[in-house]
């Protein structure tokens, strides 16, 4: 599923007419009618009725616009999860220990060079 065309069909329902959906989105008036009659073939639904006033959601776009708006939340979360400065600093600490225990003998050993196991 397209999540341009999903977001086009959002703020086509939100406008009420395909021209100011495309104000908003910065697109033509022509890529809001592909995009949504993509969406609408990909569905296998009609989304809109459109009338000479815009364009009027149908019982199968009613149904379909919270989703489509949950969809776009799901966007925005999983992008801002992957960018930085975007996410939560998360600071493990496992052990005080910075470092096993023989590592420091054997190198404590070699400064003074002797072996550790002799």
């Amino acid at each position: 599923m397209d999540l341009d065309a999903v977001r086009t069909f959002v703020a086509a329902a939100d406008a009420g007419q395909f021209q100011d959906a495309a104000a908003a989105l910065s697109i033509t008036q022509q890529a809001v009618s592909k995009r949504i009659a993509a969406l609408e073939k990909d569905l296998e639904v009609r989304l809109f009725t459109r009338t000479a006033r815009g364009a009027q959601l149908t019982i199968d776009g009613q149904a379909f616009l919270p989703h489509a708006r949950e969809l776009l939340r799901v966007e925005a979360r999983a992008d801002a999860s992957v960018r930085p400065g975007r996410r939560a600093l998360r600071v493990d600490v496992h052990s005080r220990r910075t470092a096993p225990g023989c590592c420091c003998r054997t190198s404590t050993a070699r400064t003074r060079g002797s072996s550790w196991m002799s």
